[in-house]
């Protein structure tokens, strides 16, 4: 497998972390996020925003905030 540069993993991103991807492929990407800090920053923010978007749902607002909005 030819090595892995930031913008192809970007567009593999998606199937990487669902773990569809083949494993030689999955190892590319994973060996290149391993040494990216940068690309590691945007694994990490992709696994995160799930946990994100549930826990902001479930916030109650103040009564006259939600009135105001």
């Amino acid at each position: 497998m030819k090595e892995i540069a930031c913008v192809s993993g970007v567009e593999l991103l998606n199937d990487f972390l669902e773990g569809v991807l083949t494993p030689d492929v999955h190892a590319a990407l994973e060996a290149h996020v391993a040494r990216c800090a940068r690309c590691a920053a945007f694994v990490a923010s992709y696994r995160e925003t799930p946990r994100i978007l549930r826990e902001a749902t479930t916030m109650t607002l103040a009564e006259d905030l939600e009135a105001s909005l």
